[in-house]
């Protein structure tokens, strides 16, 4: 080939590669042209993390978001999950923690659940993204046509997907202001097309768009000095996207001193001041209280220029005589939660249950108690049925949710336990199907009674596939494809249910494939098992409960009722609970 061809060849990828960077460029102009005018109110607060994870950013996220709700301003938070995975209700609760279940029925991250506690509202799947989710996205509007035939790319159409689900999130609730945690740290090639997107959103938006770095701060034990340059180097890492952020929220053991301070503010080009310490605490309901100690209400508010209301407000006042609340070290309540998601090698992961755990704090702190839980596997009990005896010494039991085979039987027996020995019992979702396979044995005299999802061939089916799951179980369309998302139901008068309740009608949010068999139902009431709860059609069977006057508190829900507890508005099923441990203590 001569210089005539190569140089023809040379100049026409130049004019291919031109052509391709100014289409990107026009495209991306025009779309955040657009987002600027929809825009101009709003600001956007990006929450990233560096050095390692699970340093709290979901609870800083939640804290700013309580801090300006509380100071007047409109607050919506987002999610952001940077793995394939479409939703997080495929994944073992030992991999990623707990499922936690919208009212949409969207199965989310455990930290959606914590910006609804600490928000206090109720959120969407407009709220949460993953990477799949994004692609999905994409990919079907490239099926559709929607792109008019222009070739689509990774950059800059997943990146302006991103921009897109985020101005869909704000205009739902009209918010001031979008809280929006990145998953993960930065650094992580997973993160990159997240940060993209923020980084399109500052540069046309400079004034709307800030970004909040969680930090862990070490104190290597043989060295006994907290150490700055994980920090440093997350933040350079962060600059390599082309963002710097405007607030560290610096985690450790300890507060930081200044010459921490002063060294953060040095090698990461931010004012001392906007350095925030954020020691461990023994509540994380403690944090918001602490940040606003901290300036962190005033520095936010000053930073996104927005005129907000001063830091005690009613909103305000009522979140700290809770946070003071649960500082309490009386009155012990003694709970177990006996169940299958707790080992992960040799420690004990409480996060498969975190809605549970925060919803029994709530109804605890209410009642003037202090929870003690105590994490038991099922297992031990089928390994060593004399130990089930070591549950006498618990003022209450609670069975959470959970699938398949593993550790079943160990879960009858506590049950059983529970039962005879009247100690309040707590059965949530598989905790209640269990419940009525126990009675069904015990008192109906069924001894093969059981579950599709342990024994398909079995001739006792009293927990049975849902009619419609039985073609998406057969073709394998698990993901997403349970009964999910709130449902009404209706109460019966003069239960345990409806007088906590105090209402004749609920709606709660469910999350399963299997129902009790109302080919046995008949058969349960009649052995004095109560249906205090079932669908408004009445086929569904929602809450079973033995009376009062024959136990203190044998009650479990089909549904899972930590999903709507809060800390100012604790479920009144488990402050029934709780109080009914108090009254078997006394």
């Amino acid at each position: 080939m001569d210089l005539a061809q190569i140089v023809p060849e040379r100049l026409f990828w130049i004019t291919k590669k031109n052509f391709i960077i100014s289409n990107y460029l026009k495209t991306i102009g025009k779309y955040l042209h657009q987002l600027e005018k929809k825009l101009s109110n709003c600001k956007y607060i990006f929450v990233v993390g560096g050095v390692i994870s699970g340093v709290g950013k979901g609870v800083t996220a939640s804290s700013l978001a309580r801090i300006l709700s509380d100071r007047g301003q409109i607050v919506t938070a987002i999610k952001i999950d940077p793995y394939i995975n479409i939703d997080a209700g495929t994944m073992n609760p030992t991999e990623h923690g707990e499922v936690f279940v919208l009212d949409d029925g969207d199965e989310t991250d455990q930290d959606m659940g914590n910006y609804e506690r600490f928000l206090g509202v109720d959120l969407s799947r407009a709220n949460y993204m993953t990477t799949g989710r994004v692609y999905q996205s994409v990919i079907e509007r490239e099926r559709n046509l929607e792109y008019n035939g222009a070739c689509v790319q990774v950059v800059p159409h997943i990146p302006l997907e991103v921009i897109s689900r985020i101005e869909n999130a704000r205009a739902r609730v009209n918010a001031d202001v979008v809280i929006i945690e990145i998953g993960g740290t930065v650094g992580e090639y997973e993160n990159i097309l997240f940060l993209e997107a923020a980084r399109l959103m500052k540069l046309r938006m400079p004034n709307h768009v800030f970004f909040v770095m969680v930090s862990y701060l070490p104190i290597p034990s043989n060295v006994g000095e907290m150490k700055t340059k994980p920090t440093q180097h997350a933040v350079r890492t962060l600059n390599s996207s082309g963002i710097q952020p405007d607030i560290i929220v610096a985690r450790s053991k300890m507060p930081l001193d200044d010459k921490r301070k002063e060294k953060l503010s040095m090698f990461c080009n931010i004012p001392k001041d906007n350095i925030i310490s954020a020691p461990d605490v023994d509540s994380i309901y403690d944090i918001p209280v602490n940040f606003e100690k901290e300036g962190l209400g005033d520095m936010i508010c000053d930073k996104i220029n927005m005129v907000c209301g001063p830091a005690l407000n009613t909103g305000s006042t009522k979140w700290k005589k809770f946070a003071k609340s649960t500082h309490v070290k009386n009155n012990v309540v003694n709970i177990a939660i006996v169940g299958k998601y707790f080992n992960t090698g040799d420690f004990t992961l409480s996060d498969s249950y975190l809605s549970v755990i925060e919803a029994i704090k709530y109804s605890s702190y209410a009642s003037g108690s202090k929870p003690v839980l105590t994490w038991i596997s099922s297992m031990d009990f089928e390994k060593n049925p004399n130990s089930i005896k070591s549950l006498s010494k618990y003022d209450g039991i609670i069975v959470p949710g959970g699938f398949g085979t593993r550790g079943i039987e160990g879960i009858i027996k506590t049950i059983e336990f529970a039962r005879k020995n009247k100690i309040p019992y707590f059965g949530l979702c598989y905790g209640m199907q269990l419940m009525v396979i126990e009675y069904a044995r015990n008192i109906l005299g069924i001894k093969d009674a059981t579950t599709r999802e342990v024994n398909p061939n079995s001739n006792s089916l009293v927990i049975d596939i849902m009619e419609d799951q039985k073609a998406k179980v057969e073709n394998k369309k698990m993901g997403g494809s349970m009964r999910l998302g709130a449902y009404p139901a209706n109460l019966k008068k003069g239960t345990i249910a409806q007088k906590a309740y105090k209402s004749s009608s609920i709606s709660e949010r469910h999350r399963h494939r299997y129902e009790v068999s109302n080919a046995y139902r008949e058969a349960l009431e009649s052995a004095g098992l109560i249906f205090s709860g079932v669908s408004p059609d009445g086929k569904l069977c929602e809450i079973a409960e033995l009376p009062a006057d024959k136990h203190p508190f044998f009650l479990g829900t089909q549904f899972h009722p930590e999903f709507k507890a809060r800390p100012l508005t604790p479920h009144p099923l488990f402050t029934a609970f709780i109080k009914a441990c108090q009254k078997g203590k006394k």
